[in-house]
């Protein structure tokens, strides 16, 4: 599981013009998952996200996680993230998870978000998206799964 993370000050999904799901300050999330994630991953990768130290504190340091700021999150599945781009000219997506199981562990993902008090909202899984965002810093970090090291 991969979850590409961008600090915000803002972003949204628009679906077909609709403003489907918008938050404020806090972490946009970009989520990959492999069609051998359990939902063990995406347990383990929403306590990274929610915890990871990527915040500015009163002296400009990394040193504040989503929680210490009491941000918002905004999860976006992305199959994408599992592109096998090594051969040829077009990328191979037979690592990322089927839809059915991709949307459960999505689901999971975020719900394990919300059980630490942060607000989590989500894109409409496997609708084609427009995200609109204001990248902060600009910090965007990867963090994989434990499953995505070994």
């Amino acid at each position: 599981m991969i979850a590409l993370i961008q600090r915000v000050n803002n972003a949204s999904v628009v679906v077909n013009g609709n403003t489907v799901a918008s938050i404020n300050t806090g972490l946009l999330v970009l989520l990959g998952i492999k069609n051998d994630d359990t939902d063990e991953d995406a347990k383990y990768l929403a306590n990274k996200v929610v915890n990871m130290r990527i915040f500015n504190d009163n002296e400009g340091k990394m040193n504040l996680s989503l929680l210490d700021i009491k941000g918002e999150c905004l999860v976006v599945s992305q199959f994408t993230l599992h592109a096998d781009e090594r051969k040829g000219r077009r990328p191979s997506f037979i690592k990322a998870a089927p839809p059915d199981k991709a949307e459960n562990l999505y689901n999971i993902f975020v719900n394990e978000i919300s059980q630490y008090g942060i607000n989590a909202e989500k894109g409409i899984f496997g609708a084609t998206m427009e995200i609109h965002l204001v990248n902060n810093g600009p910090v965007t970090i990867i963090a994989r799964s434990k499953n995505e090291y070994g």
